[in-house]
C-alpha cells in the first residue's frame, strides 16, 4: 500500500497576534509539525519576519507571505491566487474567514472556535455582522471538514445549521503550552516586581468585549473591601468605557512568558464572562494551580474541574 503524502496550507496570518486565534494558530502548528509524517507544510503569513516562526523546524515547510488583512477585498481577490500558486493539497484555516474563491479543487479544513456574534455584536457595525454571518455560512458549507473547540460550539453550529453538518464535525479541545505550570518563588517574584505587584491579587485576562462582562467583575471586587488588588490583563477600545475604582491594576501587553507567573501569583483567576466558546485562560490558570471562578454557562463547565467555583455571574455571588 502506498501512502499517501500531500502538501498541506495552513492560513497563519493571525498567528502574530499574542492571545487568542494567534495563539492557537502557532501552537497547532508547532504541534502539527512534530508529527512523524512525509507531509509538507506550506505556512501563509503576513510576514516571513514574525518572531513565532525562528523556532520552527525548516524540514518539509515552506513559508509564503500572504499580507492580506482579513475581511479585506485583497484577501478576497488576491489571496486565492497565492493559494493557487502554492500547489497545495489541503487548505487548513483556524477561523472562519477564508477567500470566496478559494480554488474548488483543493479540499477545505476549518476551525469554529464559537458563534459569538450571533449573539453579542460588541462594536460591530450591521455591515460587519452581515458579512460575519456570511463568511461563517460560506465556510461551514464549502469544509471538507469543521473543527470545533468545544462541544458546546459543536452543538451550537449544529443548532444554526442544521443536524447534516454532524457528518463533517469533530470536536477538538484546545491545549495548553507547557509554559503553563507551577513556578518557584524566585521566578514568580522577578515578575511580580517588574509590574510592581504582591502576591494574593484577583486575576483577570482576556478583551473587555461586550460579552466579557468586565465592568460586573470590577464593581463586584470594589464591593468586597477587603483590601485585595484586582489585576487585568486587557486592552482594546473597549477600555475607555470602562469605570475603574482605585483598587484595579490594568496592565497591556504582558509578555506571554510573564502570563504564568502572574497565575501563579494570584489568589484566583475570575472570569463573568457571558459566552465562551472554550475560555483558554481557564486551562492557563488551572495549569499553573491557580484556582478559577468563572460563569456557569456556555462551554466554561467543559473546561472546569475541581479547582474552578462555577457561579452565575451577578453582582450576588461574584467574589
Amino acid at each position: 500500500m502506498i501512502a499517501f503524502v500531500a502538501t498541506i496550507g495552513i492560513d497563519c496570518r493571525f498567528a502574530a497576534l499574542p492571545v487568542g486565534i494567534g495563539t492557537y494558530t502557532r501552537e497547532i502548528v508547532q504541534e502539527l509539525l512534530r508529527l512523524k509524517t512525509d507531509h509538507t507544510w506550506t505556512l501563509f503569513v503576513r510576514s516571513k519576519d514574525e518572531p513565532w516562526l525562528s523556532s520552527l523546524p525548516r524540514d518539509f515547510l515552506r513559508v509564503i507571505e500572504a499580507p492580506f488583512p482579513h475581511y479585506s477585498s485583497r484577501e478576497q481577490f488576491l489571496f486565492p491566487r497565492v493559494i493557487s500558486s502554492a500547489s497545495i493539497d489541503l487548505f487548513f484555516s483556524p477561523h472562519f474567514t477564508i477567500p470566496l474563491a478559494l480554488p474548488s479543487r483543493i479540499p477545505l479544513v476549518v476551525t469554529i472556535h464559537d458563534l459569538i456574534l450571533h449573539h453579542y455584536p460588541n462594536r460591530a457595525s450591521i455591515l460587519k455582522r452581515l458579512a460575519y454571518r456570511f463568511l461563517m455560512q460560506r465556510a461551514i458549507k464549502k469544509a471538507s471538514r469543521i473543527i470545533a473547540v468545544s462541544t458546546f460550539t459543536a452543538t451550537e453550529l449544529e443548532s444554526l445549521y442544521g443536524t447534516a453538518l454532524r457528518e463533517k464535525l469533530s470536536t477538538v479541545p484546545e491545549g495548553v503550552h507547557t509554559r503553563f505550570c507551577p513556578l518557584s518563588e524566585d521566578k514568580t517574584r522577578t515578575v511580580l516586581n517588574r509590574y510592581g505587584l504582591l502576591e494574593g491579587f484577583y486575576l483577570y485576562v482576556g478583551n473587555a468585549k461586550q460579552h466579557k462582562n468586565l465592568q460586573l467583575l470590577i464593581d463586584a471586587h470594589e464591593a468586597l473591601h477587603d483590601g485585595s488588588t484586582l489585576v487585568l490583563i486587557t486592552g482594546g477600545p473597549e477600555t475607555e468605557k470602562l469605570l475603574f475604582h482605585d483598587s484595579v491594576h490594568v496592565l497591556s501587553h504582558v509578555p506571554l512568558d510573564d502570563l504564568p507567573a502572574l497565575y501563579n501569583a494570584a489568589r484566583c483567576f475570575v472570569t463573568p464572562t457571558l459566552y465562551e466558546g472554550c475560555c483558554l485562560p481557564i486551562l492557563e490558570a488551572r495549569s499553573c494551580g491557580c484556582p478559577v471562578i468563572a460563569s456557569n454557562c456556555t462551554a466554561i463547565p467543559e473546561v472546569a474541574d475541581e479547582h474552578t467555583l462555577l457561579l452565575e455571574p451577578t453582582m450576588d455571588t461574584l467574589l
